[in-house]
């Protein structure tokens, strides 16, 4: 167990020093086969069977999807047409930034395909309506991570080892709390904010074309999840499949109807997926050879003994669980923290009798909570570029929607398996 300690700080220094995360781990791994006496054979096949799975195929589409989305006018529809429903409620622009956030990251699978196409065309506008800058960069922010929980997930996809689809299913309630915690979140703190604009009451006479006007421009970018989760949920394609026909959908919609993606712009997409792509993999293959070597070192049953030392609780347990990987998220990218947590806290849920789906739940809500959560806060940082409002002014409301939105979802999430079983179960099963 020294040994496995001394890798870890290892890879604290190196993440500290600058050094890529993925070559961290690697860095890592190569030090415990030396320390350990192994036979360092076994990291280029283990690390290829990782890499050689065919629900990985997922990963690479998605992430073209999201970029084709976030090149054409897709997001922008998205706002058109949740904007119809709240547009006139006090603070509905931020509802509809929220939720076409979650519209949108539900399609593309991505929080940073999410901001880079939802932020500056919200962001903007809820300036221009009188909401504060912090407030405004510091909602959308906060809400592109609801991708990790409406289906389909990138994130949900690496963690899956049992099904997909209940992996995806798990997380959809939870995100519709969290969506509807931040809108209301949202609301409450802009009671008090003078001068902020609504949009103006149709009249009567204009409602139905104004709403048929909407839509029709609205129709094609609904019409994606609508293809994409009916046809996955109703068995007609597999999940991987469906990554296939988004990008087949959203080229065409892209270039022939917002006319927003041109040909030098899907090239650039493909390009950038194809990196993108390239370093998840690496990823993939370091972190998973520095979990192996932890789960041969029998590191799971270690901590499964000392946790029964001190609690045989399961809400004890998930306490900890939840604090273990809140850190992992701040100081950590998603991926990484997902691959690493996987295969050691599998068997601790498992033995505390802690159903693996819930805990693919809890993750993903943990994950994303690390990611716009001092220090590190990666989204956080990301958001204030793409907004353009320094992270001073985006900090205070950010820890209001960390406390009143992200914290009781994590809570009621890890504490009422329901939430996050229900709907796996009433889709698939209970077998499933």
């Amino acid at each position: 167990m020294t040994s496995i300690g001394i890798a870890m700080l290892l890879v604290i220094i190196l993440i500290v020093a600058g050094v890529p995360i993925m070559y961290a781990f690697l860095a890592a791994a190569l030090g415990l086969v030396v320390i350990l006496g192994l036979d360092p054979s076994f990291i280029v096949s283990y690390g290829y069977d990782s890499t050689n799975a065919v629900v990985l195929l997922c990963v690479p589409l998605y992430v073209c999807v999201g970029t084709i989305m976030a090149k054409s006018n897709i997001g922008s529809a998205l706002i058109n047409f949740v904007d119809l429903f709240v547009g006139r409620i006090r603070g509905g622009l931020g509802i509809a930034g929220v939720f076409a956030s979650a519209i949108f990251g539900a399609i593309s699978g991505s929080t940073t395909a999410t901001l880079t196409c939802i932020g500056p065309i919200v962001i903007p506008k809820m300036i221009e309506d009188g909401y504060p800058r912090g407030h405004a960069a510091a909602l959308i922010t906060n809400a592109c991570p609801l991708g990790y929980f409406i289906p389909p997930s990138a994130l949900m996809i690496i963690f899956a080892r049992q099904s997909i689809l209940a992996c995806f299913l798990a997380t959809v309630v939870p995100g519709i709390i969290l969506a509807a915690l931040l809108s209301a979140t949202n609301v409450v703190m802009l009671r008090n904010v003078k001068n902020l604009k609504s949009e103006e009451k149709i009249p009567s006479s204009e409602i139905v074309r104004e709403v048929f006007s909407r839509v029709k421009w609205s129709v094609p970018a609904i019409l994606m999840p609508v293809i994409i989760l009916g046809g996955t949920y109703s068995g007609v394609f597999t999940p991987t499949e469906s990554a296939a026909i988004a990008i087949f959908y959203a080229v065409p919609v892209g270039m022939l109807i917002y006319k927003k993606l041109t040909w030098k712009a899907l090239y650039e997409t493909l390009a950038d997926s194809a990196t993108t792509t390239g370093v998840i993999m690496v990823m993939i293959f370091c972190v998973m050879v520095l979990s192996r070597i932890m789960v041969m070192q029998d590191l799971p049953s270690v901590i499964t003994d000392f946790l029964h030392s001190i609690s045989n609780s399961k809400y004890v347990i998930l306490m900890f669980i939840n604090i273990v990987l809140i850190i992992l998220g701040m100081i950590m990218d998603d991926t990484s923290s997902m691959l690493l947590a996987v295969p050691i806290l599998m068997p601790i849920a498992r033995s505390f009798g802690i159903d693996p789906i819930q805990l693919g739940a809890i993750m993903g809500m943990n994950l994303g909570l690390g990611l716009i959560t001092p220090p590190c806060a990666m989204m956080l940082y990301f958001g204030a570029r793409v907004s353009k409002v320094p992270v001073a002014e985006m900090m205070k409301p950010t820890l209001m929607f960390i406390a009143f939105a992200w914290v009781p979802t994590l809570l009621l999430t890890t504490y009422i398996p329901a939430l996050s079983l229900w709907l796996p179960r009433l889709v698939l099963g209970k077998g499933f």
